[in-house]
């Protein structure tokens, strides 16, 4: 049974930071690519970021680039988004993701097994 678990949200003031975990468990998650996704009330979920099992490679949206940061400890077998500069638009419940092998990491429906999620609200 794999489980992912995401902690770290909660409220914070616009221009403040949070830093995301996500810890795995069930399964070995070797040379797997991990990614962050959020959704805001009324809307779909969308892409925040992944990461390879390296971690040399890393993608961002546009909206949060030069603001969050992904990381990963695979000997924790955890991820990590580090979120500065927030803004009330990232305001949403976050969640990490295992993607599947295949297709764009930018896609919802290549990913296999998602956490719960960890709400994030931003005060303006």
């Amino acid at each position: 049974q794999v489980q992912l678990v995401e902690s770290g949200g909660g409220l914070v003031q616009a221009g403040g930071s949070l830093r995301l975990s996500c810890a795995a468990s069930g399964r070995t998650f070797s040379n797997t690519v991990m990614g962050w996704f959020r959704q805001a009330p009324g809307k779909e979920r969308e892409f925040v970021a992944a990461i390879t099992w390296s971690g040399n490679s890393r993608y961002y949206a546009d909206s949060v680039k030069e603001r969050f940061t992904i990381s990963r400890d695979n000997g924790k077998n955890t991820v990590y988004l580090q979120m500065n500069s927030l803004k009330p638009e990232d305001t949403a419940v976050y969640y990490c993701a295992v993607h599947s092998g295949g297709g764009s990491y930018y896609y919802t429906r290549n990913y296999v097994y998602w956490g719960q999620g960890t709400q994030v609200t931003v005060s303006s």
